[in-house]
């Protein structure tokens, strides 16, 4: 009997103490109790998204937010996670949507893959994330990046030639200059 009590008592400090580093992982605004993190109506962006979440996370509620992607990488820590709450917000299904939705695909949990909406483009609007294909996300995709690159292109094109029209004007004016000063020493003699 006396044994037992021990076993159990090293048992409750192990569990005591893996709640206490899960209480340490537990990111400020959110709340974590039994594997469970807790940021569902907290007003998150993705930009104030926490980075990380405890690594022994098993559900995470990240509903009824502002959330309109989730950073690259995010849920690939944590191993133990079977079930997300994504519900709520606003989901902009476009290439930044791309591994949330891959991540979605890969969970066996039927109701993480059909909590994910899309907000916008407006003709994807309602559509849940799983079930748009890839080359729909991508046709959303805003390309002002390849406007930027070719605006790049042109003020590149634009600075090299007036470095070559300045190089030639240099050199003309060398070549003046030592016409001139051939002329000057030929008077001089």
């Amino acid at each position: 009997m006396r044994c037992v009590a021990l076993v159990l008592k090293v048992v409750l400090s192990v569990l005591g103490s893996e709640m206490i580093v899960a209480q340490l992982w537990c990111p400020e605004v959110c709340s974590c109790a039994a594997g469970v993190v807790d940021c569902s109506k907290r007003g998150l962006t993705t930009a104030s998204l926490p980075s990380s979440f405890p690594p022994h996370t098993t559900a995470l509620q990240l509903n009824d937010n502002h959330l309109t992607a989730l950073p690259h990488g995010l849920l690939d820590s944590l191993p133990a996670l079977h079930r997300a709450a994504l519900h709520g917000n606003p989901w902009s299904c476009d290439c930044g949507i791309l591994y949330l939705r891959g991540w979605l695909l890969k969970q066996s949990n039927p109701a993480s893959i059909q909590n994910a909406s899309c907000s916008s483009p407006a003709h994807l609007r309602g559509r849940l994330l799983v079930f748009l294909s890839e080359q729909e996300l991508l046709d959303s995709c805003r390309y002002w990046l390849c406007n930027l690159a070719l605006a790049s292109q042109i003020s590149l094109f634009i600075f090299i030639t007036v470095q070559v029209l300045l190089l030639a004007s240099v050199i003309l004016f060398l070549l003046r200059f030592e016409l001139l000063s051939r002329e000057v020493r030929h008077d001089a003699e």
